[in-house]
């Protein structure tokens, strides 16, 4: 709501009123667009930044606040004039020369320098992290102001440029398209667009000694950048791609970006990690005998859950994990292994032996990726093709993405969806599956298998 003529300016929220993370992410304005300019050097691990931010005031503006931990901040201007700034925590307080009225579009650019460091949290090491020989970033949940000044909630997607200079014998990889690469004298600048909206924890840059793979074409560009030494058990591991998109696209709309690509670094990660129309996965991953071909499922299903649909609040992190989960057992039904209700039961007996202390719609900070989440999420879509049968069922999750393509999504937008699909009341079943602790019994019909 447009603020009565005037009004003072107020300075802008240093929170995003996120119910698990609200110190990260910031109120009032909304980011239209990032336009990065960024030089690493991959042996001190040093990264200098030109990050311009552009941005509509949703009030009138005395001050606002970016999200950005570590570096040393050089300059920072506001519309083209020196802005005043401080460091409080992980945010950049900024004042601009002059007030930003209600409604205003501006342009705040930052200079940074600094060694990239990842962001500690309760799930670990987060951001932007060197590896043996690159680095690379995986910045869920709150990872992306390791290596960019930003307003860092998924709810503020905001399309992309990403130039990046490095030296020339490692291959860049950074979720987008290529649209330039120019070698200069030891060094190379690859410079990429993200015109879909696009949260920036799903932002990422992967750099590393990687050899290009393409992989069988499909509705979109598939390749992948991976070490030299793996790129056969690769092309083995990760060669029933196509057909996990196009079952995907069959059962959930078509993919919904332009690209997609793998990353196989060459270094051990504890879990494969999603970025906007990017994967990345550890050397472990990959063994030539498709032992983690469920991951390659996962990862993909984000694209459409996670990444096109993404979450309004981080409350809401079921309708990531839990639809990717369910994806991994849809791809078994159609690969030949078990079938979604084989699964659902062995699933449902493994979660009746744990703990019944947490709720699957609000996990809390601390849980957000409680194995518990991802798997009763998944029982949580299963029960639901049960009650109301594979017509309404996989009818609700296209309509649920086309619906909301490239936009945010709750848990009570999709439970109504649900019940709109179903032709009925499902708010009992909602609650015993989403809100209760204690976890509901599988409904005794069998679902057919989906083809």
């Amino acid at each position: 709501m447009a603020r009565a003529q005037g009004t003072p300016p107020t300075p802008g929220a240093e929170t995003s009123g996120d119910s698990c993370l609200p110190a990260h992410g910031n109120g009032g304005y909304r980011v239209r667009h990032y336009d990065l300019d960024l030089d690493y050097r991959v042996g001190p691990n040093r990264l200098s930044g030109r990050a311009t931010v552009t941005a509509v005031a949703t009030q009138a503006l005395s001050r606002f606040s970016l999200d950005l931990t570590g570096f040393r901040v050089n300059r920072v201007l506001v519309d083209g004039r020196p802005a005043r700034f401080t460091r409080h925590g992980h945010k950049l307080r900024v004042r601009p020369a002059r007030p930003l009225p209600d409604g205003a579009e501006f342009v705040a650019e930052v200079r940074y320098v600094g060694n990239p460091r990842p962001v500690a949290g309760p799930w670990g090491d987060i951001g932007w992290d060197e590896l043996t020989d690159g680095a690379l970033v995986a910045s869920q949940p709150v990872g992306a102001p390791s290596w960019f000044p930003c307003n860092d909630h998924p709810a503020d997607k905001a399309a992309y440029r990403i130039a990046l200079t490095t030296a020339s014998p490692y291959t860049v990889a950074v979720t987008g398209r290529l649209t330039e690469r120019t070698r200069g004298a030891g060094t190379t600048r690859w410079v990429f667009e993200r015109p879909e909206p696009t949260a920036t924890y799903l932002m990422s840059v992967q750099i590393g000694q990687y050899v290009d793979v393409t992989l069988p074409g499909g509705p979109v560009p598939q390749r992948a950048a991976v070490p030299a030494r793996l790129r056969e058990s690769f092309r083995h591991d990760f060669g029933r791609q196509r057909a996990m998109i196009d079952l995907l696209g069959r059962l959930f709309g078509p993919y919904p970006f332009g690209e997609y690509q793998v990353v196989v670094t060459d270094d051990d990660l504890d879990d494969p990690v999603e970025a906007q129309g990017m994967s990345v996965f550890g050397a472990n991953h990959v063994d030539g005998r498709r032992t983690h071909e469920r991951l390659v499922v996962h990862e993909l299903a984000h694209q459409w859950f996670g990444n096109c649909l993404t979450v309004a609040d981080w409350r809401h992190i079921w309708l990531n994990e839990g639809f990717a989960t369910y994806a991994e057992w849809l791809w078994s039904e159609e690969s030949g292994g078990p079938a979604a209700r084989v699964l659902a039961r062995e699933w449902h007996g493994v979660l009746a032996g744990k703990p019944a202390d947490l709720r699957i719609a609000d996990p809390g900070a601390a849980h957000l990726f409680d194995e518990r989440v991802y798997k009763r999420g998944a029982l949580t879509l299963h029960a639901l093709r049960e009650r109301i049968g594979d017509a309404a069922f996989f009818a609700l999750l296209r309509n649920w993405v086309a619906g909301h393509r490239h936009g945010t999504v709750t848990t009570e937008r999709f439970t109504t969806l649900a019940a709109e699909h179903a032709g009925a009341d499902l708010g009992e079943f909602f609650t015993e599956w989403l809100d209760d602790p204690r976890l509901p019994e599988l409904p005794d019909q069998e679902a057919p298998v989906a083809r």
